[in-house]
C-alpha cells in the first residue's frame, strides 16, 4: 500500500493494516538465508534460469515489507493512533 491508499482508511482499519502487516525480523532473516543458500546451491549446479529468479524475486518482497510497515507507521504518527 502506498501513502495515499493509506490516507483513505479509516482509523479502525488502519489499526487492522498494521497488526496484520507487522515484520518479524527473525523470520525473514531465515528465509532470506534458505533463498540465499537455494541460489548458491544452483549457481554451483549450473542450472541458471527459475531456480535462480523465483528466490532472487521473494528475497526482494522480504526486504520490501519493513519498507512498507514504515509507511504504516508513519500514518498511524500522523493521526496519533501508536
Amino acid at each position: 500500500m502506498n501513502q495515499k491508499e493509506l490516507s483513505q482508511l479509516s482509523d479502525e482499519e488502519l489499526m487492522e493494516v498494521a497488526k496484520k502487516n507487522k515484520p518479524s525480523p527473525m523470520i525473514d532473516a531465515f528465509f532470506i538465508g534458505f533463498l540465499l543458500g537455494i541460489i548458491i546451491y544452483s549457481a554451483a549446479a549450473n542450472a541458471w534460469g527459475l531456480v535462480t529468479l523465483i528466490p532472487l524475486y521473494l528475497i526482494y518482497v522480504f526486504l520490501k515489507k519493513p519498507k512498507r510497515y514504515e509507511a504504516l507507521k508513519k500514518e498511524l504518527k500522523k493521526r496519533n493512533l501508536e
